[in-house]
């Protein structure tokens, strides 16, 4: 078979022009879409650190950008902190929130990403699984336990789900670190 220029040429031209039409297509798509889903993140995010410091009537985040600080609506005082943390699951990086109040006290943990498995890992977004942080900052952060009743200071790993479960945890204690080294070592609350 024997190749001309012509034959190589137009093909080539074709899917060039098809390549650049989709891509100002896709960066056309980008500008109309990204304020909105710049304000729809935002939302999600103001929607989970009430859901993880639900006593807090706003947020204001820190002077140093690492967390925010909740308040309360009436008398201006704050009630807690909400940090944002990560750690390497089974999947991918497992992304929580965690909200601790000025008792030092978690008063909630929500999964804000993840790409762990179904039916397995995935089950740390359960209720049942997040609920068991709800308990007293412990001085040295929390411990996994398998097999057993957790008692205070630890936390029951989800069967199967063991990677997953210490991902969660370990991120729930890197917001625990960040809490104790800004506010419970100095013993302020603001």
């Amino acid at each position: 078979m024997k190749l001309n220029l012509k034959s190589v040429l137009a093909p080539t031209a074709v899917l060039f022009v098809i390549c650049v039409v989709v891509s100002a297509a896709l960066a056309g798509t980008n500008l109309l879409t990204k304020d909105k889903i710049a304000k729809a993140a935002a939302k999600k995010a103001e929607e989970s650190r009430m859901l993880v410091l639900p006593e807090a009537g706003y947020f204001e985040e820190a002077a140093d950008g690492s967390h925010y600080i909740g308040w309360n609506t009436e008398g201006g005082s704050v009630m807690g902190y909400v940090f944002e943390s990560s750690a390497k699951g089974y999947g991918g990086d497992i992304n929580v929130m965690t909200g601790i109040n000025t008792e030092g006290k978690i008063t909630g943990v929500t999964i804000l990403s993840h790409g762990e498995t179904p039916g397995l890992g995935a089950n740390a977004e359960k209720e049942e699984f997040r609920a068991q942080f709800l308990q007293d900052v412990p001085p040295y952060g929390l411990e996994l336990v398998k097999y057993q009743t957790p008692s205070a200071g630890q936390v029951e790993a989800i069967t199967g789900a063991s990677i997953t479960s210490g991902a969660v945890t370990n991120a729930v204690n890197q917001a625990i670190e960040s809490y104790q080294n800004a506010y419970a070592s100095e013993g302020r609350n603001q």
